[in-house]
């Protein structure tokens, strides 16, 4: 649930809490007050009855006209009141009621249900007459439910009225002010959610709180940045050392294993020359000799164009890369065929782009060569003033993201190189079939000092 319509709900239901608290206490103070107004009126007819009683026995009174309601009724007694006066050891009483001024019923019934169950307003009040100890009689008083119904009727009514429109006043305020409260959290799930947020620092905030939670999340983000710019670091040097150890093994093989294979190759002419004058049938041996000789050399320019392409250093990255497609053309001939296209100018790519991008674009194709069962491979390659975009795309059957163990490790060591530089990898499988792997890497000048 939303934490602003959370806190609201929290609000309106502590609200209608209150109000069936102030409910409860409105109609418990209405049935007081009725049982207040009954025993005043019992109390107010029975001293102005023991007054009647002291003025007989001191002979001023009349005893026949005992008990006599008349001066009273006209000053104390109120519309739809009754009172039932009955002496002692008699059995017919004295009954005095005053019609109801209650015509319409406004309350529902339901109310006048519940106000009886919890109050019972139908009990009558009592009091004694009694005159220096005697008791002459016993005056009952017999509520006005009605009119005790709708004083609480409206009591309730002026209570429910007041208190929604100050409900919904306080949860109008509410709102706006959580609202306001909760802004930042927004800002701060939006920074957050930002994959590069590292590269920016949230807004100040008034409140505290958010102030704090900013102030610590701007300080990760600073530390962050300087981890990953020390990851970039390590692994431009890393990237770095390491092509410096293959065009060391690279330089190794061409200078002695090439020269020795060369020499080696000098010296079996020389001996098939010999032999064809002195020993022909030595020609077949000298011949396989040659053959292996010529593997050799194959397999160590191989191995050179493997550790570090020559046209890399000396060409460029474009030179370097069609060379890469031709030599897959030529090893996939009938089988699968691969394109190569550059948007841009591959000069402008400091180190280590180029041999990142060119490693990158090795193992996708070795990849695509003995996994995909791909007749197509494309290979994009779109340079920005800020940015390298790469694309590898075949036409193969893959169903699923690759997740065998040589994939695996393949795209691992490509995720860490273009990670490690800022960048992006994604891979999705295309509608028309086969696999996208699409780089994307920020351009930025190549550090100094490793």
């Amino acid at each position: 649930m939303n934490l602003r319509l959370y806190l609201l709900v929290q609000i309106i239901g502590v609200a209608l809490v209150c109000l069936v608290a102030t409910a409860g206490y409105v109609l418990h103070q209405a049935n007081r007050q009725a049982r207040q107004e009954s025993l005043m009126v019992a109390n107010s007819l029975g001293n102005y009855l023991e007054a009647q009683l002291l003025q007989i026995e001191a002979n001023i009174g009349q005893a026949k006209r005992f008990p006599d309601f008349d001066l009273w009724k006209q000053n104390h007694l109120q519309p739809g009141l009754c009172i039932r006066y009955r002496a002692v050891h008699q059995v017919d009483a004295y009954n005095l009621c005053q019609g109801s001024p209650i015509n319409v019923r406004l309350w529902p019934q339901a109310f006048e249900t519940l106000y009886r169950w919890l109050f019972a307003p139908d009990l009558p009040v009592e009091r004694m007459v009694s005159v220096k100890a005697k008791a002459y009689g016993v005056i009952t008083v017999l509520p006005n439910v009605d009119m005790t119904l709708a004083k609480a009727w409206n009591n309730i009514v002026g209570l429910l009225r007041l208190s929604a429109s100050t409900v919904m006043a306080v949860c109008l305020l509410v709102t706006v002010s959580i609202y306001r409260a909760l802004k930042p959290a927004e800002v701060i799930v939006k920074y957050l959610a930002n994959k590069h947020y590292s590269n920016n620092q949230l807004p100040p905030f008034k409140l505290a709180e958010w102030q704090r939670i900013a102030s610590a999340i701007n300080e990760f983000s600073n530390t962050q940045q300087c981890l990953l710019s020390e990851r970039k670091k390590l692994l431009t040097k890393l990237i770095t050392l390491q092509e410096e150890e293959r065009r060391y093994l690279a330089r190794e093989l061409h200078d002695d294993l090439g020269q020795c294979v060369a020499a080696g190759n000098a010296i079996l002419a020389s001996l098939t020359q010999t032999a064809q004058e002195q020993c022909p049938q030595l020609l077949p041996e000298l011949a396989n000799i040659s053959q292996i000789n010529q593997n050799i050399m194959v397999t160590v320019r191989r191995l050179l164009l493997s550790l570090r392409p020559p046209e890399l250093d000396e060409l460029g990255l474009a030179a370097c890369l069609n060379t890469l497609i031709s030599q897959w053309n030529w090893q996939c001939a009938g089988k699968t065929t691969f394109q190569l296209l550059i948007n841009g100018h591959c000069q402008i790519l400091p180190p280590p782009l180029p041999i990142t991008l060119f490693r990158i674009v090795q193992e996708g194709l070795t990849n695509i060569a003995k996994h995909a069962n791909a007749t197509r491979a494309a290979v994009t390659l779109d340079i920005f003033k800020t940015q390298v975009n790469l694309a590898i795309t075949d036409n193969g059957k893959a169903v699923a993201l690759p997740t065998g163990n040589n994939a695996e490790m393949g795209l691992l060591g490509i995720r860490e190189r273009v990670e490690g530089l800022g960048g992006q990898l994604h891979l999705a499988i295309v509608e028309s079939g086969g696999l996208m792997l699409t780089v994307i890497i920020p351009i930025v000048p190549s550090p100094v000092d490793l």
